[in-house]
């Protein structure tokens, strides 16, 4: 009989991965190395239940996923969205909920609901790009930035910005306000095509498995 092979996942640095791991400890899945700030080791395994994680930039997990160097990956659906692989998005996992939102100053409403000509100033110009081509219909410059996106419509570089919004109060701080919103966010799981195919029976079961924790804890 072949030895079973181990199950790699990828996850996106920071609080995500963190609680990510506490969902995966409530079935049972542990790698206490992974709370260890000091160590450099970069892959961490659960040899019980031949599980190997590893941690990586958001952007970077669906690329792995979708290559097959992990099987699974969690990370927010905002960079599902943005990435485009080709990959299974299979469990909402209910934990990381925010909103894509365009947000600007109140007197853009109007520029919006005109389907005026304007400039977005974003981090995700391909969500950009789908929600007001193909949703709004409307045509739009989309101006691609890195930092502080609330900075764009102050400093009059653009009319509206398209970002994620959990509270809101940096933008009420800097005289912004939430116009329009794109879609909810929260982290996923997603799964290698092929795995799902050759290891169906086991990353079903723990899907399954991670539903049921995510549940319990809402």
């Amino acid at each position: 009989m072949a030895e079973e092979r181990y199950l790699t996942v990828a996850l996106g640095k920071g609080r995500l991965a963190q609680k990510a791991m506490r969902l995966f400890e409530r079935i049972g899945i542990f790698c206490p190395e992974m709370d260890d700030s000091k160590t450099r080791k970069l892959i961490f395994v659960d040899e019980a239940h031949k599980m190997r994680f590893f941690l990586s930039k958001g952007p970077d997990v669906p690329t792995y996923v979708e290559y097959g160097a992990a099987d699974i990956g969690i990370v927010g659906e905002d960079t599902i969205l943005e990435e485009g692989r080709k990959i299974y998005e299979v469990l909402d996992l209910g934990f990381g909920k925010c909103r894509m939102c365009i947000a600007g100053p109140s007197c853009a409403k109007d520029k919006l609901r005109h389907k005026e000509l304007i400039r977005v100033a974003t981090k995700y110009p391909k969500i950009t790009r789908d929600y007001f081509y193909k949703k709004k219909h409307q045509t739009v410059e989309i101006i691609k930035l890195n930092g502080s996106i609330e900075l764009a419509p102050i400093v009059g570089l653009s009319e509206v910005i398209c970002d994620i919004v959990e509270t809101g109060s940096t933008l009420r701080e800097n005289g912004l306000t939430v116009l329009e919103e794109v879609v909810p966010l929260s982290a996923r799981m997603v799964v290698n095509q092929v795995s799902m195919k050759m290891e169906n029976e086991r990353i079903t079961a723990l899907i399954e498995a991670l539903k049921r924790a995510s549940q319990e804890g809402a």
